[in-house]
């Protein structure tokens, strides 16, 4: 399978592209600095600079892509903030999260799912139980909450769009990186297992919707 992963420098993204590459299928993938791309490189993956924190970058995507079909695309790159509702946000810090988690997925949509719907595939993005706007019971991070809840909207709507292919966003549960943090019970390699499994069966009436860490959709409203 040809296989893309936006947001592969490291982390979750890093660990999606070992794991393809292990199974035998090529893997083309993104970093923003020259150490990603190394990563990437070692693992054999096509490796691309893309930083999706940069409009004009990402929007260069579909060009470095030069049409290729694409039978799973992730977009994995996503930032955190420690703000609560205490404090505003400053300009500069809402675009760079909402840049990094919304617009760059709204970008990579736009110019990677037609060639995910030319290969009946599907097209996952990294979400977060914190995006549930039922499951709010504090505004700790309250920034990066409205980016998820936003996020899980744009997967939603994507699907009318491009119908041949499925749409799902994933919650990678709490998870030990740099985000996660050392205690988190879960690691990486289980984390994207579990996502990669839950991806491969996911069915055309299953697009847009949003799914846990054991498979199972979760209510995003």
């Amino acid at each position: 399978m040809n296989i893309l992963i936006i947001g592969a420098s490291r982390g979750i993204g890093l660990e999606f592209a070992r794991q393809y590459r292990t199974a035998g299928d090529r893997v083309i993938a993104t970093a923003r600095d020259d150490a990603g791309l190394e990563r990437l490189r070692a693992l054999d993956a096509v490796a691309l600079n893309v930083d999706v924190a940069n409009p004009a970058s990402i929007n260069g995507l579909a060009r470095q892509l030069d049409g290729e079909k694409i039978d799973v695309a992730l977009y994995v790159a996503g930032v955190m903030t420690r703000f609560d509702a205490r404090s505003s946000p400053t300009q500069p810090d809402f675009d760079h999260v909402m840049h990094t988690n919304v617009l760059g997925a709204m970008q990579a949509i736009a110019q990677v799912a037609p060639l995910v719907e030319a290969a009946q595939g599907r097209f996952g993005f990294i979400s977060s139980d914190m995006g549930r706007i039922a499951g709010v019971v504090s505004s700790y991070s309250w920034a990066y909450r409205v980016s998820k809840a936003a996020l899980n909207m744009a997967v939603a709507s994507a699907k009318h769009d491009y119908p041949a292919a499925i749409f799902a966003a994933l919650s990678p549960g709490w998870v030990q990186t740099d985000m996660g943090g050392t205690g988190a019970p879960l690691s990486t390699y289980d984390s994207v297992t579990a996502m990669r499994n839950t991806l491969a069966q996911l069915k055309l009436a299953d697009s847009g919707r949003f799914f846990g860490i054991d498979g199972k959709p979760m209510a995003s409203w």
